[in-house]
C-alpha cells in the first residue's frame, strides 16, 4: 500500500456526476472518507454533482453499485467502507468478495468504480486512512474518480 497520495488531476469545471456508496458500519471512519472526498471534489471539480447512498455494511455495497452502474448517467462510482480484522477470517472473506464484485461491475457496465472498502488491522490504521490527511483514502478516491472520468470521457470522444 502506498504511503503517499496520488497527485491531484487537472482542475475541471465539467459538470460530472459521481455516486458514493457508503457502508454504515464503522461510521466514524466511513464518514471521514466521505467528508474528505467531498472536500477534494470541491477543490478539483467544483461543478460535480455528488449522489450518496448508504448501505448497512460492506457486503451490501456491490449490489447498490451495480444498480447505479446499470442505470447509467454516472461518470464514476466510489465504494466506501471500513472492515477491521477480527479473530476470524470473516473480514478477509468479505473484503475479497467485495473486491471481486466491484471489479466485475466496473468491467460489465464500463463505468469507473473506485474501490475504497478498506481492510485494516485495527482502529489506528483506520484513523490514519480515513480521518488524518497524510494517507487519506477519501481524498485519493475523489482524485481517482475525477481522473478516471476524464480518461473515459476522452476515450469515448476518439
Amino acid at each position: 500500500m502506498s504511503n503517499i497520495l496520488p497527485p491531484q488531476p487537472r482542475h475541471t469545471t465539467a459538470r460530472r456526476t459521481f455516486a458514493m456508496v457508503a457502508s454504515q458500519y464503522n461510521p466514524i471512519f466511513v464518514q471521514g472518507l466521505i467528508d474528505s472526498a467531498k472536500g477534494e471534489f470541491e477543490a478539483i471539480s467544483p461543478n460535480a454533482h455528488l449522489v450518496q447512498h448508504e448501505v448497512p455494511g460492506a457486503f451490501e455495497i456491490p449490489l447498490v453499485v451495480q444498480e447505479i452502474a446499470s442505470r447509467g448517467g454516472i461518470d464514476a462510482i466510489i465504494a466506501f467502507g471500513v472492515i477491521i480484522h477480527g479473530e476470524t477470517q470473516h473480514a478477509d472473506l468479505i473484503a475479497r468478495t467485495v473486491t471481486e464484485a466491484l471489479q466485475q461491475i466496473a468491467l460489465k457496465f464500463r463505468v469507473p468504480v473506485i474501490h475504497e472498502v478498506l481492510l485494516v488491522q485495527d482502529e489506528e490504521q483506520a484513523r490514519q486512512r480515513c480521518i488524518e490527511s497524510k494517507l487519506n483514502r477519501g481524498i485519493e478516491a475523489a482524485r481517482a474518480a475525477v481522473r478516471m472520468a476524464q480518461v473515459v470521457s476522452e476515450l469515448k470522444t476518439r
